[in-house]
């Protein structure tokens, strides 16, 4: 099931609502690639208040996507890990180490805009 990323400003905003396959997450990942070269994005959200799971793979996949998104030029945040979820990634030994993280979209939109508030800052 493709994931739909809307656009947003200068941020592309993905919803995942559903558990999704590993070729699904690989597709998402090539998807956020394309896109953030071609709208120039300076951010990335990554909504997964919906899962009740995130296993290695998918893990990995985000990671992933924050560092190729750091790459071309914008910042990511995974935003909504539910309590249990971030428990059981803890217990399974699973990190999102890099990754900037927030607590819903709002402050995941906050994020984005302080980092590419510092990052024209930064330019000048």
């Amino acid at each position: 099931m493709a994931v739909p990323i809307l656009k947003q400003g200068d941020v592309l905003i993905a919803s995942i609502q559903s558990a999704l396959s590993d070729q699904d997450l690989v597709q998402l990942r090539d998807d956020f690639a394309d896109q953030v070269g071609r709208f120039r994005s300076r951010g990335i959200i990554i909504d997964v208040t919906a899962l009740d799971v995130l296993d290695s793979f998918a893990t990995r996949t985000l990671q992933s996507i924050a560092y190729i998104a750091k790459l071309r030029g914008a910042s990511t945040v995974v935003v909504g890990i539910q309590p249990d979820v971030a428990f059981a990634m803890v217990q399974l030994g699973l990190s999102l180490e890099g990754v900037a993280t927030a607590l819903d979209l709002e402050e995941g939109l906050a994020h984005t805009a302080a980092i590419a508030k510092q990052g024209r800052h930064r330019v000048r």
